[in-house]
């Protein structure tokens, strides 16, 4: 580009010959001295070295002279002043191009550089070239950087050095060298060129602005350096750098066309750093709701504090991604978990407080709780050291009293706890590589549908995603492959958790789970568990087996679908009840587990893969239907599919109602539970009283409690061979057990009837 062919400007100041008037002997500003008839200047028409050109006597320490035409100045433009000059007589002085800036306002812009290097004359006669370069940008080979403020330039010369000598000086030329700068001018446009200085030191913002305003769909580059950024930065238009930025924590880079990770990760030349200004960015209003990682790696020492990287946001509720890339973390002791004993108070009125606190001031946020009383997966959520009380998130089982407790403060790749409210976030296609050194995700306290879909979290070390509030609100995890770091720990010996909800409507689909303590702990209702592959095995032979997923709500209303269950069972329990006695809430009720492929390999015979633990008595089942599943033992039969765990308490068989096991297949399994169970009563003799026995089918040891139907198969005879056609009336709940049904026929009889059996009240 050259400014003199594509705008017309006229950038070559007046000859000597047309006229001294336009020549200034001062700064070139209008109304200063000109060298029209000066004593000291004259026009020598024709020199054998330059033709017409202007003689001076220098008579000043430094003799001025300025064109009084406006030389224009542009951002991106870069002006070479060249005058030719020689030594005619007297004493020998120093020529150097210089300048006079001037703002749009025509007042002087002051602290610039506006002389160029001198050069001594040094013998008469010979002729000396002097040149300066002047321009907008600090760049190698501009003598004059003048930035974005002037306007134009006053441009010619300054003699300096002794007076009393005679110079000779040819037209002073002005020419337009960008190109020799920036060769792909049409395409790019440089922020050096708009202020920038790129020293670490000055605050180059108002030049990326200014680059940004300027670049009209071209794109901005930025030079070798490091650019200070003080506030926050929006641009508009596409960038690249190869110089990197530096900015204070609070302050937001919203890169609108280039928002990924790549081009962060050479603004800051920090992945790290990148991905947390990719974060804060991303948690902000920009054009764009996801944050594409392209595919890259980025190395962690250290956890993702996301409300530390974006100090002025505590909350969102726009949908935002995190995408496509990979998360990896070194080993260090930034990832080292935390411990602190305490004791506290606890006090089932106030069901999710900790009071009287003792080492307070240690316990961190998001800190597991553990002790007497305490259920799994029950986090610090709030930190009051003044009133020395913690808020749970999950009321304690244990009732009220002082105890003591340990708090553990587990370290993750992303730790989102310090929000206190986040909605629809979601993580897309990025692979964790934990390796045993880290936790994966912690939940914001508050929130609703994070989301974590097609990725990848491997060998977590104590957790993979953890929810320490109800930011697990409608959580779902569709398409994840999560592997364990405890893969060749025997079962019972593991403590890593996958994923625990406090929470509704958590929605798990097609998704992998590998060898966790526990898969899931899922507090709430609502969920629904579809199409996942969970398993926990070891290489033990008769070994023991432990929950996979955990519901700690009563009445659930969820739906455990299509599943393959492998080498873990189902637990129900009301471990999060300040007081689990029933009182008058819900009882168990509301699951339906249909439809799964469930699988024991090399097992104990009592394990079972559904139980159900009440924490406190009275309770009772209310609504559960197990249908259409497969159920399988390999290398081993087991007793059966289902029992009551009564380390705490048993369910009251009394108010059985709604519980429906049928159409299972079962192999390898002892005993087939069936609710409601069709038994035959066969018999030979002929009695009035006969007896059903169906306690082995009826699940959870269940009552027999009710009679749906009784049809004879068969003529029923009495002992003389005639038929008895009279009906028997039918007594329930009968043995020690309660699970015998008894016939009463109005005279002795024999023959084969069915009977169909329940253990609950269907209605």
């Amino acid at each position: 580009m050259n400014i003199a062919i594509t705008d017309g400007v006229n950038l070559t100041p007046s000859a000597f010959e047309l006229g001294l008037d336009q020549w200034s002997s001062g700064n070139g500003t209008a109304g200063s001295a000109s060298y029209a008839g000066a004593s000291n200047a004259a026009l020598v028409p024709a020199d054998a070295d330059f033709g017409a050109c202007l003689e001076l006597v220098k008579t000043q320490s430094t003799q001025k002279l300025r064109w009084m035409g406006q030389t224009p100045i542009l951002p991106g433009v870069y002006l070479r002043i060249t005058a030719r000059v020689k030594a005619v007589s007297g004493n020998f002085c120093a020529v150097r191009i210089a300048g006079y800036a001037m703002n749009a306002a025509n007042a002087h812009v002051g602290g610039l550089v506006e002389e160029a290097a001198p050069v001594t004359l040094t013998s008469y006669g010979k002729v000396v070239t002097v040149q300066a370069i002047v321009g907008s940008g600090t760049r190698a080979g501009v003598d004059m950087a003048w930035g974005t403020a002037p306007a134009y330039g006053h441009f010619g010369l300054d003699l300096t050095g002794q007076t009393g000598g005679v110079v000779r000086i040819e037209d002073i030329v002005i020419e337009d060298i960008t190109e020799a700068f920036l060769r792909t001018l049409m395409d790019v446009v440089d922020v050096r060129d708009y202020g920038a200085r790129g020293d670490g030191s000055t605050d180059d913002r108002a030049a990326f602005l200014a680059a940004d305003a300027a670049a009209d769909g071209r794109t901005i580059i930025v030079p070798a350096g490091s650019y200070r950024i003080a506030s926050s930065l929006a641009i508009d238009s596409p960038i690249r750098f190869t110089g990197t930025l530096s900015m204070p924590a609070a302050a937001r880079l919203v890169l609108q066309k280039n928002f990924d990770f790549p081009t962060y990760a050479q603004a800051f030349g920090d992945e790290e750093l990148a991905l947390k200004k990719g974060l804060q960015a991303l948690l902000s209003y920009t054009d764009s709701n996801v944050f594409d990682l392209c595919g890259r790696r980025v190395d962690l020492t250290a956890p993702i504090d996301v409300k530390a990287a974006v100090p002025d946001t505590s909350s969102w509720a726009n949908r935002r991604v995190l995408a496509n890339g990979q998360i990896s973390v070194s080993a260090g002791s930034a990832w080292n978990s935390t411990t602190v004993s305490s004791t506290a108070t606890y006090a089932t009125g106030q069901a999710y407080i900790l009071s009287n606190v003792s080492n307070i001031a240690n316990i961190p946020v998001g800190a597991r709780v553990s002790g007497a009383g305490v259920g799994r997966e029950v986090y610090v959520q709030a930190v009051d050291p003044g009133a020395a009380k913690l808020t749970l998130s999950q009321p304690l089982y244990g009732g009220s009293g002082t105890r003591s407790y340990s708090f553990t403060r587990y370290k993750y790749a992303l730790d989102f706890s310090g929000m206190d409210y986040l909605s629809r976030f979601t993580i897309d296609n990025v692979e964790f590589l934990l390796g045993g050194v880290a936790s994966g995700i912690l939940l914001p306290r508050e929130g609703d549908t994070f989301g974590l879909r097609d990725c990848w979290m491997v060998k977590p070390k104590d957790r993979a995603i953890t929810s320490i509030g109800r930011g697990c609100q409608n959580l779902y995890i569709d398409r994840c492959d999560f592997l364990s770091n405890e893969l060749d720990v025997n079962v019972e010996d593991r403590t890593s958790v996958c994923v625990n909800v406090n929470a509704n409507d958590t929605k798990i689909r097609d998704s992998r789970f590998v060898r966790f303590g526990t898969t899931m702990v899922l507090d709430g209702t609502g969920h629904v568990i579809v199409g996942n592959h969970w398993f926990q095995g070891d290489g033990q032979v008769n070994g023991p087996r432990v929950p996979g997923l955990v519901f700690c709500s009563p009445n659930v209303q969820s739906t455990v679908t299509g599943n393959y269950i492998d080498n873990n069972f189902i637990e129900w329990t009301n471990e999060y009840a300040p007081d689990p006695d029933l009182g008058v809430q819900y009882s168990f009720g509301g699951l339906t587990m249909t439809g799964n492929t469930c699988i024991m390999d090399d097992v104990a015979a009592w394990v079972t893969w559904l139980s159900i633990k009440p924490y406190g008595s009275g309770h009772y089942i209310q609504g559960l239907t197990v249908s259409n599943n497969v159920f399988k033992s390999l290398n081993g039969n087991i007793n059966r599919i289902e029992k009551v765990d009564t380390s705490f308490a048993d369910l009251d068989y009394a108010r059985m109602r709604n519980i429906v096991f049928e159409n299972n297949i079962f192999n390898a399994v002892n005993q087939m539970t069936v609710n409601p169970v069709t038994v035959q009563v066969s018999q030979s003799s002929a009695q009035t009283v006969w007896t059903a026995d169906a306690a082995a089918y009826l699940p959870f040891g269940g009552w027999a409690r009710n009679v749906e139907s009784l049809v004879a198969v068969g003529a029923i005879t009495n002992g003389a061979g005639n038929r008895v056609n009279a009906m028997p009336y039918v007594t329930t709940e009968q043995g020690a057990s309660k699970t015998l049904v008894t016939l009463t026929w109005p005279e002795a009889a024999k023959g084969k009837v069915n009977l169909r059996i329940r253990m609950d009240n269907p209605n």
